[in-house]
């Protein structure tokens, strides 16, 4: 026996003019609960056929421009209101885990290791000036930098960002091929020894000369407490 075939579901036909019209007199509040809608409506001219220029039209056009670029700001805003929450997060929590390294030894595995992931970045390096040839000690691992290198770079400023520019192997390292943007920013560890905290990211636009630094500054400013807490207290008998 044979199977009588399933009816197939037509296309829904698009509506009518007169359908249209007919909901929304049913629905007076339509427009009201989808004010979205309003900026795509294209109004009747108010001289139709009639030579004169209807200036109602160029500033409805004009209004609805400055309403999507109303819009468009405060998407962005929103958008950078979000990714500095993350970054200021973030960065807390570097701070956390350099408070808890405990000696300098630790110190240098959170620079090293867990920063990169907790910053989002791809290369987090440490150096200090050695006009003597050795690196403090403190810091195991820090690169050595030769005298001026902080200066040089920095100016008189404390943090540098670029943008779509290579890192330096003298700053960064083995990790300088993976870098395409980076921040710089000052250190100094208390006895006149001048330094640099480098982060390098393979995103170029991941450092800007527009991004704000504070974070940068406050980050660095922890590494130098920490670095002072781990230096020997000085022998009252020497």
């Amino acid at each position: 026996m044979s199977r009588k075939p399933e009816p197939v579901n037509p296309q829904p036909l698009p509506a009518t003019d007169e359908q249209v019209i007919a909901y929304i007199r049913a629905h007076p509040d339509f427009f009201a609960r989808h004010a979205e809608l309003l900026p795509s409506l294209v109004p009747p001219s108010r001289f139709d056929g009639d030579p004169v220029v209807d200036m109602q039209q160029f500033m409805i056009s004009r209004l609805n421009h400055e309403l999507e670029q109303m819009r468009g700001c405060a998407e962005h805003l929103i958008s950078t209101s979000r990714n500095n929450m993350s970054t200021q997060s973030r960065t807390h929590q570097a701070i956390l885990a350099l408070l808890d390294a405990g000696d300098p030894g630790g110190i240098a595995r959170v620079v090293a290791e867990d920063l990169p992931t907790l910053l989002d970045v791809d290369v987090v390096a440490i150096g200090f000036e050695a006009p003597g040839g050795a690196v403090d000690p403190i810091l195991p691992g820090a690169l050595v930098l030769a005298a001026g290198t902080v200066d040089q770079l920095l100016g008189s400023g404390e943090v540098l960002l670029r943008g779509e520019e290579t890192g330096d192997p003298a700053v960064f390292g083995d990790g300088a091929g993976l870098v395409a943007s980076y921040a710089l920013v000052r250190l100094a560890d208390g006895d006149g020894l001048q330094g640099l905290l480098a982060l390098g990211s393979r995103h170029q636009r991941a450092f800007h000369s527009n991004q704000g630094t504070e974070l940068l500054g406050f980050l660095a400013r922890v590494i130098e407490h920490c670095l002072r807490q781990c230096r020997p207290a000085p022998n009252p008998g020497s």
